[in-house]
Order: C-alpha cells, then structure tokens, then sequence
C-alpha cells in the first residue's frame, strides 16, 4: 500500500512547482509582449532606413561604401552567437548553438580562421563544454537591449572589417517570424548587402524627383551605411530577445500543465490509498468487537 504521508507530501511540492511555473509563464509574457513591440517598431526603423539606400542607387549614384567592400577569400571570419542568460526556455539556446556548429563547420571548409563572440551566459557555458574558443563575451544583454550597447559592438566590428581584420561578420540568433515561428538562423551582416537598383528608367526619374540631397548623395550614403548596419545588428538582438521569452513562456505553460496532470494522478493514488486505509481500520475494529462477543 502507498505510503499516505509521502504521497500527500509530493502532491504538496509539485503543487508549488506549478506555483512557480505559471507566475514564470505570466513574467514571460508580459516581457514577451514588450519585446514585440520594440521588435516590431525596430523592424520598421530598419526597412525604412535600408529603403534610403536603395534610394540613393536609385538615383544614379555610384554606391561604394567600406562596408559594402566584397572580399574575394574569406580569411577571417567573425560569428557572433545570441543565447540568453538565464535557463528553463526549452530548446532556444540548443538550436541556436546548432545552428552555430554548421556555420563553424562550413567555415572551416572554407579555410577561414574562425572568431567566435558569444553573447549569453548559457551559450558560453554550452560552447565551453564543447570546446569552443570564445574571444570575447557579452553578459549585459537582458529581455530589453538597449540600442547603445548594441552600437557600441556595431562600432568595433566594422573597424575591425574596414580594417582588413575580418573578412565576414556572421550572426547566429533566432530570428522571430511570428508569435507560432521562430527559427535559429545564421545571417551574414558584413560585407553589408549591396542595395537592389531598380531596373526602370521610371522608377529612376521619379526617385529623382522626390529626393535632393545636401550636401551630396556621397556624404549622405557615408552616415546611412553605418547607421543601418547599426539597426540591423540591434534588430538581431531584439530577435532574440522575442524568440527568448516566448520559448520561455512556452515551457513554462507545458511545465504548468505537466504538473497539474502530476497533481491529478497523485490526487487519484492518495484518495485510493486513503480509502484502502479507512476500509482496512474498519475491518480492524470489526474483528476486534467480533472477538470481544466471542
């Protein structure tokens, strides 16, 4: 027969793990929902502001930029890897560490002498178990990255590309898609992507009447590039931090329920136990009064 006492007393702690759990999956989303919307408003600052440089070739100037400089081998190349600081968020930093060890293997194909940033308590810890030499290591970086901070790595790597120490800056994060989609991607930032000049002498003319600029297009393209590469790299973090908290909040409502199930069939063998137990005292007392007649 099970022990009343024990079962009572675990159905007391799984009940304060489900506690826990679901004050967990509330934090996590009304961070979740906070980040969005930093998310959603940073992803149109950044296609507004990579539609100015397409406005820029469009308009018939040459665009040459440092950062938009191809190179023909890739010698060195940069990873930088977003995981997060804190556990209990499902597969979100395992697939983003996946997704680092591909990049890593086909860069190794390619003869390039890797450089690995990790961002994240968790990915260091999981890439130093692994073995993986990390150059630098970013622990400030919460559910809210602030944009300074961002522009302050921004900056250093395009000094580091302009020059000539790195060849290719990769970023490995989970990119957010939706509220059902997020996925561990890895997304090549620098050279910077050339802008789409449009193929119509319409679309040309009209770009040239709708803009002018002062002083020049040149000086102008010298501030956008970068500021943009900013963005982007912001945007990456703000990715992440999304993708966080909603596997965070999705583990933690599987964790609530997987509790509650707990409770139930500990709720169903304590009740049994209970009753095996009363029915077997009755019994006890009915043979005592039968051998006290007899």
């Amino acid at each position: 027969m099970a022990n009343i006492r024990a079962l009572d007393k675990r159905r007391k702690s799984v009940r304060n793990i489900r506690k826990i759990t679901r004050t967990m999956e509330l934090i996590a989303t009304a961070r979740f929902k906070k980040a969005m919307d930093r998310a959603a408003a940073a992803n149109d600052y950044t296609q507004r502001i990579t539609q100015i440089v397409t406005d820029l070739a469009n308009a018939g100037l040459e665009v040459s930029h440092p950062l938009l400089a191809e190179r023909p081998e890739v010698k060195k190349a940069t990873t930088l890897v977003l995981t997060s600081n804190r556990g209990l968020c499902g597969g979100y930093n395992g697939s983003v560490i996946r997704a680092f060890n591909q990049t890593r293997s086909g860069l190794v194909e390619l003869g390039a002498e890797p450089s690995v940033e990790v961002s994240g308590k968790r990915g260091i810890t999981g890439l130093k178990f692994r073995g993986v030499k990390i150059d630098r290591e970013y622990t400030n970086f919460e559910d809210e990255p602030k944009f300074e901070d961002v522009a302050v790595i921004a900056d250093r790597l395009m000094d580091k590309f302009i020059a000539g120490e790195m060849d290719r800056l990769n970023v490995v994060y989970t990119r957010f898609t939706s509220i059902s989609r997020q996925v561990a991607v890895c997304e090549t930032l620098l050279p910077f992507a050339k802008p789409q000049v449009a193929a119509t002498a319409e679309s040309t003319g009209a770009m040239k009447a709708d803009y002018e600029f002062l002083p020049s297009a040149s000086s102008i393209l010298e501030e956008v590039v970068p500021a943009s590469f900013r963005v982007k790299l912001f945007k990456c973090f703000l990715d992440a931090a999304v993708s966080e908290q909603i596997a965070r909040m999705v583990a933690m409502k599987s964790a609530t329920e997987n509790a509650g199930g707990i409770i139930k069939r500990l709720s169903m063998t304590f009740n049994r136990a209970r009753q095996a137990k009363i029915t077997q005292e009755i019994m006890e007392i009915i043979g005592g009064v039968e051998a006290l007649e007899g």
